[in-house]
Formats: structure tokens, sequence, C-alpha cells
């Protein structure tokens, strides 16, 4: 079993797909027109089997109050997060802080690698990542952690 598709809640789906495109460089899969909704797909572009829906909820499948509802909480942040790997965080960085990117969090060296942290066009919060080694300690309690001290 794998995972195909992810859906990711969007305010816009033309300002969501310009974001995804020309921003971050994914591409375009699918835009069709279902009746009661668009089906707008992107992938990264480097994992061209995955896709992600950018969807926009509304009616039928939800009253217009509860639409409201989910794009406010999509607006601060609640909407959902993607969770990205890159080869050079930093120059992925500098690119998106020259490209007006909301950035959430710098470059900060975690136990897993170094991290960044910046939202899309609707609020959605990315995390982008680059595993390389750090002097960061993996927690104490983790997995890894547990599994490196009894490799030694």
């Amino acid at each position: 079993m794998k995972i195909t598709i992810v859906a990711l809640r969007v305010l816009d789906q033309d300002s969501a797909l310009k974001f995804y495109t020309q921003t971050l460089g994914f591409t375009q899969t699918e835009d069709m027109d279902l009746g009661g909704m668009r089906w707008l797909t992107v992938a990264p572009p480097d994992q061209p089997e995955l896709n992600i829906l950018l969807e926009r909820v509304g009616p039928p499948f939800v009253d217009g109050e509860t639409a409201a509802q989910l794009d406010a909480l999509v607006a601060k942040g609640a909407g959902g997060t993607l969770f990205f790997q890159v080869e050079d965080v930093r120059g992925m960085f500098d690119r998106l802080v020259d490209q007006g990117v909301e950035i959430i969090q710098e470059p900060i060296e975690r136990f897993y690698g170094t991290d960044i942290a910046i939202r899309d066009d609707s609020g959605n919060q990315l995390r982008i990542n680059e595993t390389t080694p750090t002097n960061v300690p993996w927690p104490e309690d983790s997995m890894t952690a547990r599994a490196q001290a009894a490799a030694e």
C-alpha cells in the first residue's frame, strides 16, 4: 500500500496552482471540472508519483457557513502541513525569501538535519528539510537514539 494523493485545502485554486508551480517548481498533473468540484493536482519535482490535491472545500460538500469557517482556519495555518526534503535548504531559503514567501522559521539545525518553515499563499505550513548530519543529539526517548545506543 502507498499514498498517491494528499489533499491540501486552499483558499483559491488558481493562486495555489501558481504558488506551487511557479514558486516551488511543482508540475501540474490534473485540472478537471468534476461538476461539484475542480480536481486540481500538482506533484513535487522529485516525486511525480505523489499528487497533492489543491482542494477548495465548499458547497455542495459543506454548507457556505462551514466553508467560511474552514477558510478562516486555513488562513490561520490550521489547514494542514506538508513536509519536504531538499538537498540545499539554505539555498532554497534564499530563493524563497527573494520571491517574497512568508517565512515562519529561518534555517535551524535540528537532530534530523536543517529545517525551515514557510506558509503557502493560503496559510498552510510547509516545512522544508535537508537531512545532513548536525551536532544536535536525537531526543533520548526516540527510537533512533535507542538504536544508536544499542549499536555502541
